[in-house]
């Protein structure tokens, strides 16, 4: 990664389905914890990981449907794919290491003979990764014969069984753990080996990442049986991996915090924003502020003239906030916009994330900010890029906002501008 001029602090390696996203939070506040806790402590200087059995296509529909922060790596396709950045540029050393002793064609000729196997959307076969449905009850049996007819046609390969139903076939040197061995030991021949890495997960395709040498592990609070089966064979007396009670995000959070890797108290656990004084970069001005937005306009924070004074506080008098439609509002433009707007999302499902906060320092103490800022409202979600300067003069004093300007997101800009305060 060029982002990361030295080590990452901390390098998170995340599944997503059931481990970073909970399916069964409609609110999806675990994982919003999660969000704001990196994007105010560890976006700056880690590295945040997604793992996934998903393909691309799979993979980009649940960024549309679930609050996700954007990783700097993801992988792809049970471990067979991996991309770097928004743009997603594949590894193309990966891809020729796994062209080794692979016949994709052959492994579809084989799987043919076994009619337990029921071949899974097309959107799911990918070059190195060839994926079925089976039978929880018939998955041992076929697993153990498939595995010896490709071994007798001279192929290299494992099969993976995960999430009750699912079968995946891909070249022995795949998977998520080898997938993480590849890039640690990349990262180690550039000198940036990160200093901590913790794996996260919650099944059977999920194992390998654990097995990795010197890694911590979090298997999450509703991890299946197949996954607590192989750490109860392979790994419970390794202090390094534990079953966390909570679910999903908010397991990974308390590992965080159990392995003391760094802050594990997410802003939004905080009912006081300014409660924290230690480590309070830049970052967090940016999480903080934007979530006492959205408390403010659910009606969570108590109407007061000393908060709408507060705003007006932390900004310059010659403060400048450009919104997304173009409009430049001052100050007070921007205090009027705040007092207008007090519970006006009161009631309902209105969240505000924001992602990817890079922090520059351009002068001294004067910070240059780059991030997206995220709203949604019921079904309806909208984002723009924001670029946001920010003062601090002493280093008790908190920061002060010299200025803020909004453009759309090309592909989730809003209808109509109206209630988009800031």
């Amino acid at each position: 990664m060029d982002r990361l001029q030295s080590s990452a602090r901390l390098m998170i390696v995340s599944d997503l389905d059931h481990t970073m996203v909970d399916h069964h939070d409609p609110e999806n506040l675990s994982l919003l914890r999660f969000n704001a806790l990196w994007e105010a402590y560890y976006r700056h200087d880690s590295l945040l990981v997604f793992s996934t059995g998903r393909s691309p296509t799979l993979y980009k529909e649940l960024r549309k449907e679930k609050p996700m922060l954007t990783p700097d790596i993801t992988i792809m396709s049970v471990g067979t794919e991996i991309t770097y950045g928004n743009s997603m540029v594949p590894d193309e050393g990966w891809v020729e290491f796994l062209n080794q002793k692979w016949d994709r064609n052959m492994v579809k000729e084989e799987a043919s003979m076994f009619p337990d196997l029921t071949l899974q959307a097309e959107t799911e076969q990918r070059p190195h990764k060839v994926s079925f449905y089976v039978k929880k009850e018939k998955a041992q049996q076929v697993m153990k014969a498939l595995s010896v007819q490709l071994e007798k046609r001279g192929l290299d390969v494992k099969i993976i069984y995960s999430g009750g139903m699912d079968l995946d076939i891909l070249p022995q040197c795949a998977g998520k753990g080898q997938a993480l061995a590849y890039l640690h030991k990349k990262f180690k021949t550039e000198g940036k080996l990160p200093k901590s890495t913790l794996v996260c997960g919650d099944s059977g395709n999920d194992a390998e990442l654990f097995s990795i040498p010197d890694v911590h592990g979090v298997m999450v609070g509703n991890a299946q049986e197949e996954l607590l089966q192989w750490h109860a064979e392979n790994a419970k007396d390794n202090p390094k991996i534990i079953h966390a009670t909570e679910r999903c995000a908010a397991g990974i959070i308390q590992a965080i915090g159990h392995f003391n890797l760094g802050p594990s108290t997410s802003p939004r656990d905080l009912a006081d924003l300014d409660s924290i004084s230690e480590n309070n970069g830049p970052g967090y001005e940016i999480v903080k502020f934007f979530l006492f937005t959205e408390r403010w306009r659910r009606g969570e924070t108590e109407f007061s003239e000393p908060h709408l004074t507060g705003v007006k506080a932390t900004c310059t008098p010659s403060f400048v906030f450009v919104h997304p439609s173009g409009v430049q509002q001052s100050v007070l433009d921007y205090r009027r916009a705040m007092r207008r707007s007090y519970g006006d999302k009161q009631g309902k499902k209105y969240q505000i994330w924001v992602d990817q906060i890079l922090p520059t320092e351009i002068g001294s103490n004067i910070w240059l900010l780059k991030f997206n800022k995220w709203e949604s409202c019921g079904e309806e979600r909208r984002g723009c890029v924001a670029t946001v300067i920010l003062n601090k003069k002493d280093a008790s004093e908190g920061f002060t906002w010299v200025h803020e300007h909004q453009t759309w997101l090309a592909e989730a800009g809003a209808k109509e501008n109206t209630d988009w305060i800031c």
